[in-house]
């Protein structure tokens, strides 16, 4: 066993384990922090294929921005998760039938790979090599040449996503007043102002 393959296992084994107690831990804090671990992991594992530009961008876009804020939004919100978690159990079927998906996808793939390798001779888009090609400039002609419109949908997906994630933990606290746009866009002039007539000698 190779220095490159003893360093694949341990940062693979990490990242599944982290991966696990992200949604496992029942403090959200902790769940932030496996995840963080879980990224400094796959990171590790990006540098060991060559693909250092992609690794970077873990570390510095999620690490840096997504994970910390994720941290910072658990941290200063008041969000009851007991509350949050007292329906996951209405979509649990649903879940399971997603995860089976996802897992019989998975074993395809390594499956195929692994008993058919000459299933990589006939990949429509080779990796070049370095000296030809950059691996900077190579993932840009993948994602926004040939894969664009894929790209853009990935792009729609996670922008429902985020909204679907703002009106689940939306939280109106009573006894706080807020402003009401259709109300006053639909006030009249009859019920913006009051005349009040004062007698002479008496205040409001």
């Amino acid at each position: 066993m190779g220095l490159q393959t003893l360093f694949f296992y341990l940062f693979a084994f990490i990242a599944v384990a982290s991966a696990f107690m992200v949604i496992s831990a029942r403090n959200p804090v902790y769940s932030v922090l496996f995840l963080i671990l879980c990224f400094f992991n796959s990171a590790g594992l990006f540098l060991l294929t060559g693909a250092e530009f992609l690794a970077m961008i873990l570390l510095v876009v999620y690490i840096g921005a997504v994970a910390v804020l994720f941290l910072f939004v658990v941290m200063m919100l008041d969000i009851d998760f007991n509350q949050l978690r007292s329906g996951v159990l209405d979509y649990a079927p649903v879940g399971a039938l997603v995860g089976l998906i996802l897992a019989a996808e998975l074993i395809i793939v390594v499956a195929g790979s692994t008993f058919s390798p000459e299933i990589a001779k006939t990949v429509s888009m080779p990796i070049p090599a370095v000296t030809d090609r950059t691996n900077t400039a190579a993932l840009g002609d993948v994602i926004y040449t040939h894969y664009i419109y894929y790209f853009q949908i990935a792009g729609l997906v996670l922008f429902v996503a985020m909204i679907g994630a703002i009106v689940l933990t939306l939280r109106h606290r009573p006894n706080i007043k807020r402003q009401n746009i259709s109300e006053q866009v639909a006030r009249v002039p009859a019920t913006a102002v009051e005349v009040v007539k004062v007698k002479p000698g008496q205040g409001l």
